[in-house]
């Protein structure tokens, strides 16, 4: 239950070297220390010569430890007796998206062959799912997540390990979900959003880029004032009568990916 428990808190510990080499790469966050198993160095001893030279460069600080101290520090058990402790960050808001990203969304083919493709996935009420949602998004070519106030990022070193790494390096913003539509609409951004009433299937509808996908939450779905502002709705049809739905996470990858599937052509 304290494992459970400890997964909705907050958490700067990043587990195992897929999550550290994530936060090195991203570069938005500073790893204050890393913890090594010493009676596992010897056997990692590439990922602790890699940790030491990153070390020199970066200014943190190398432990060597026991396991039962790295176990105390962790939610997981994945971590191979390496984990990182790293300062707390938080996205910026979506008003101040750089002109690198939008840029990317000109009308032009050729500048927007690949980019333009932001996705919002608003009311997931798991840090996993939300860590397995990015880690689709990020394969499927996303180039930014847009996140709600109220979002999981605190939660960082378990979506970051549930993500594989992706929530370290795809870009992030803060914003209502009403005012990331009029955000992207006033760049030229076409809005899709995912429900039932005047849609239209996924599979059939036009999600050539530049777009910007907003998928809600299984509890309360997307607000009527939201669903007025897209230009389309989507839907998942499915392959056999099913009175549910699927999951939040689910819904944006399956559509994440007919947005790559559309747009294969433009990405060569």
């Amino acid at each position: 239950m304290e494992k459970e428990a400890a997964r909705q808190g907050e958490s700067y510990v990043f587990e195992g070297m897929t999550s550290i080499s994530a936060v090195i790469n991203g570069g938005r966050r500073k790893i204050e220390k890393v913890l090594i198993d010493r009676e596992k160095a010897d056997a990692r001893r590439r990922e602790t010569a890699f940790l030491k030279r990153r070390a020199e460069k970066l200014g943190f600080e190398i432990e060597y430890t026991d396991a039962e101290t790295i176990n105390s520090l962790c939610t997981g058990h994945s971590h191979g007796g390496i984990i990182a402790v790293c300062s707390a960050w938080q996205p910026d808001d979506l008003c101040n998206m750089p002109a690198s990203l939008l840029d990317r969304t000109a009308a032009d083919v050729d500048a927007r062959k690949n980019g333009g493709f932001f996705v919002m996935i608003d009311g997931i009420e798991d840090p996993y799912n939300f860590g397995y949602a990015l880690r689709t998004l990020y394969a499927a070519g996303a180039d930014a997540v847009i996140l709600t106030p109220r979002n999981w990022m605190s939660a960082a070193g378990v979506v970051c390990r549930a993500s594989a790494g992706a929530s370290e390096l795809l870009p992030m913003f803060v914003s209502e979900p009403e005012d990331a539509c009029r955000f992207f609409k006033s760049h030229g951004v076409r809005c899709v959003a995912a429900g039932i009433r005047n849609s239209v299937s996924a599979f059939d509808a036009d999600l050539s880029l530049p777009l910007f996908l907003i998928v809600g939450g299984e509890k309360r779905g997307i607000s009527a004032k939201t669903l007025e502002l897209a230009d389309s709705i989507v839907r998942l049809d499915y392959g056999r009568e099913f009175r549910a739905s699927l999951s939040a996470a689910s819904a944006a990858s399956v559509i994440a990916y007919e947005i790559f599937r559309q747009n294969r052509k433009n990405q060569d």
